[in-house]
């Protein structure tokens, strides 16, 4: 019989799995990164006005920038960021995941801690788009 911390650990493995099939799914098809940036607007609309999803506003707002600008062939991503990037976004706008988004307090802190991880995984390719995206503007 498999003890605890063995499911626990193969439950999370099967998630992470299915995650990223689906980022890739959704990286590869230009409609569905469309639709992706629909429901993280959707998903923002209804709660950027929680205090926990403050701290990820700015990272998820640089995303969604990135994936345009990758969308439109203005500044391109690499293969693996945009699949983190999507990865991200997504695990944001399911509402089933680790936590539940309806639990008070913490239902965010898994969304976050994602969204921050991402981030920070893919900090170089940030600060990247962020000098192009201040060339662009000038």
């Amino acid at each position: 019989m498999a003890s605890l911390r063995e499911k626990t650990v193969d439950f999370f493995g099967k998630a992470k799995t299915l995650y990223l099939e689906k980022a890739n799914q959704i990286a590869g098809e230009d409609s569905k990164l469309q639709k992706l940036l629909k429901n993280v607007s959707e998903r923002l609309g209804q709660v950027s006005h929680h205090p926990k999803v403050q701290a990820a506003l700015e990272p998820i707002m640089i995303f969604k920038r990135m994936i345009h600008a990758h969308r439109s062939g203005k500044f391109k991503v690499s293969s693996k960021t945009l699949g983190l990037i999507v990865l991200g976004l997504f695990y944001f706008i399911t509402p089933i995941d680790i936590i539940p988004d309806f639990i008070p307090i913490l239902g965010f802190t898994d969304d976050l801690s994602v969204i921050l991880a991402v981030f920070n995984s893919v900090k170089h390719e940030v600060e990247e788009f962020l000098n192009w995206e201040k060339t662009q503007a000038q």
